[in-house]
């Protein structure tokens, strides 16, 4: 039950990976009158975020806005490109791509599961969930089926439960070794605007992602963008859709309109978000990522505790795995911390729940947030009885300390905020 009588000073440190904290620009965007959504100044807005928007999946393709969490995209993906039966090829790599199976499954298809091969010692079971998808793993099984029965391979960009980010372009490059047809699907949920993303030039064919990571609003807003071959694959598919199908969504977007009542006020936060991150330039928006990620893993290091992600080549910039010894509960740190310096960290999913605790360095954040963040983490480990090796603080601070100054600055463009006449 919310506790409605706990309004401790200060501001709440939110570092879980996403919902990120929401920049004040863009909640002041939000709080403007709503407009008429069938009026022209609502479709000089929408033919400007649905431009800009490309920009950032990078696509000369649509990309499809629903009023949705990244889970109606994740149907929409689905639902839009495939029919009943259809076998997918999906790569397990935590908890966020497992809930695609479950959902394939939900929705009549007939999943196939991969999962990285090896041992690992300090998450015996799960290895997969340290690691990225092993793009080498597709392209034998793809080259087995030689009948095409495979429609479609699955896999997640940047695996929120786990901290690794997937190299795509190397899934594509399998599937075209195999010579296979299958669509290639991509969750890149938490990955786009703070992982560097290229849609059309790895080849997606859907990238589905959300509005509360990188794009820092708050929840509620998913994309689907989409491949040629992805429409052209909506023409056969039989799984059943509505609100969700792209066809009368892309037809009305020709104009600015969607052809059901959108989240007008989310959009006019979307419409600043974008402009923020243009402003910046999405290159050092990628930078401050790695730099933050960098400076938090050698931390981890420090303490002496392991990353979840067990592949330096695919650490991800947007949140750090942490794993507790054995006989520690760190959902019992992550409550300590939360109660004795009112911060928010990510809690262990699925088969790593206990195990582990997420650190999220994404989005509205800067050196000093992230700093407050590991010292946060620092004092909560030592008073659950964590003997740590040495103090990540340090370390981190004289990371920070050696890089040029002003790496990822995010200034306002001239105005302070987004124009949402017309």
């Amino acid at each position: 039950m919310l506790n409605l009588d706990f309004h401790p000073s200060g501001r709440h440190l939110l570092q879980i990976p996403g919902p990120s904290p929401v920049p004040d620009r863009i909640l002041r965007a939000i709080s403007l009158p709503t407009i008429d959504h069938r009026g022209p100044e609502f479709a000089a807005l929408g033919l400007k975020l649905l431009a800009d928007i490309k920009k950032i999946f990078k696509t000369r393709h649509p990309v499809i806005i629903y009023p949705a969490t990244g889970t109606g995209a994740w149907e929409a993906a689905l639902s839009n490109t495939l029919s009943p039966g259809d076998h997918v090829l999906m790569y397990e790599t935590g908890h966020f791509a497992w809930l695609w199976v479950k959902m394939a499954t939900r929705l009549g298809l007939a999943p196939e599961v991969l999962t990285w091969q090896g041992a690992d010692e300090v998450l015996p079971g799960v290895a997969g969930w340290r690691h990225g998808v092993q793009a080498e793993l597709i392209e034998h099984r793809l080259r087995q089926d030689i009948d095409h029965r495979i429609k479609a391979v699955c896999v997640v960009h940047n695996e929120t439960s786990t901290g690794a980010t997937s190299d795509i372009a190397a899934v594509r490059r399998a599937i075209d070794a195999a010579r296979h047809p299958a669509l290639l699907l991509v969750d890149s949920i938490s990955g786009l605007a703070s992982a560097d993303y290229r849609h059309d030039e790895w080849g997606v064919d859907v990238t589905v992602s959300g509005s509360q990571k990188g794009l820092m609003l708050p929840p509620g807003i998913s994309f689907n963008a989409v491949s040629p071959k992805a429409l052209e694959a909506m023409k056969q598919a039989k799984l059943p859709r509505s609100c969700l199908a792209w066809d009368e969504i892309i037809a009305m977007n020709a104009d600015g309109y969607w052809p059901y009542t959108p989240n007008t006020n989310l959009l006019y936060g979307l419409a600043e978000s974008l402009d923020m991150l243009q402003s910046e330039g999405l290159d050092n928006v990628f930078a401050r990522h790695q730099r933050w990620a960098a400076g938090v893993r050698a931390a981890v290091r420090a303490w002496g505790l392991p990353i979840q992600c067990a592949d330096p080549a695919v650490y991800s910039p947007v949140l750090t795995g942490v794993i507790t010894p054995p006989d520690i509960d760190a959902d019992a740190v992550r409550r300590l911390i939360y109660e004795r310096f009112d911060m928010s960290l990510g809690t262990g999913l699925g088969k790593v729940k206990g195990r582990m605790f997420r650190i999220g360095h994404l989005g509205n954040s800067n050196d000093l947030t992230v700093l407050a963040t590991l010292m946060g983490c620092e004092i909560g480990l030592k008073l659950s009885g964590i003997k740590l090796a040495a103090s990540g603080v340090q370390v981190a601070m004289e990371y920070f300390a050696s890089q040029p100054a002003g790496v990822g600055t995010n200034k306002a463009p001239p105005g302070g905020h987004t124009q949402i006449a017309a």
